[in-house]
């Protein structure tokens, strides 16, 4: 079952996500409606999480190099550096290129929820994909995101803002939750994990 902004409210408060925003922030100002941010917050079947400004790398190609998710290179990658104007924070990814970011928020999955986390529309209709990333049942930590500029436009990715939304799925109580295997990727920092074997 798809759970609602009442129970994500409840959960929340016991310690699910944090910091939390127990409304969809539209707004950072929202009396006068100026400040406009990409959504962020509670909403009626989610939650969209903000990208952190820790830390975003770029995949770049080195010449002669294979990349290797047994044996990862992390001198594919280079940090993107965090721009600030009028409009906020943000990090640019260029054109037909691959990105890793990482969550504000930390999360603690509950052992009977498993976590989708989906792209926003308004990135995808410039062409960012937000890879579909699964939160398994009793995972914690924040989130690894992976973007994808498909445009053949450089983009910039606001920090500090709504990036991908949040769906929680209850399920059976399952035998192992990923805290009992202790999976690869538990308690993450608010730093880009890298791939692991």
């Amino acid at each position: 079952m798809l759970k609602n902004d009442r129970w994500i409210k409840e959960r929340a408060e016991a310690g699910m996500i944090e910091p939390f925003e127990a409304r969809l922030v539209r707004h950072l100002e929202p009396e006068t409606a100026s400040a406009p941010v990409l959504s962020f917050g509670c909403s009626s079947y989610g939650y969209d999480l903000r990208l952190s400004a820790q830390e975003f790398l770029i995949f770049r190609h080195v010449p002669g190099t294979v990349m290797n998710p047994k044996r990862f290179n992390p001198a594919n990658l280079e940090p993107a550096p965090l721009h600030e104007d009028g409009d906020g924070a943000y990090f640019i990814l260029p054109a037909h290129s691959y990105g890793l970011g990482v969550a504000m928020e930390k999360l603690k999955v509950p052992a009977n929820i498993t976590v989708i986390c989906l792209g926003k529309s308004t990135y995808a209709r410039l062409g960012i994909i937000v890879n579909t990333t699964p939160a398994e049942a009793g995972w914690e930590g924040h989130l690894t995101l992976e973007f994808s500029n498909s445009s053949g436009a450089d983009c910039r990715i606001y920090a500090n803002e709504g990036i991908c939304q949040l769906l929680f799925f209850e399920g059976d109580p399952c035998d192992t939750t990923y805290q009992d295997r202790a999976g690869k990727y538990q308690h993450q920092p608010e730093r880009v994990t890298l791939a692991r074997v």
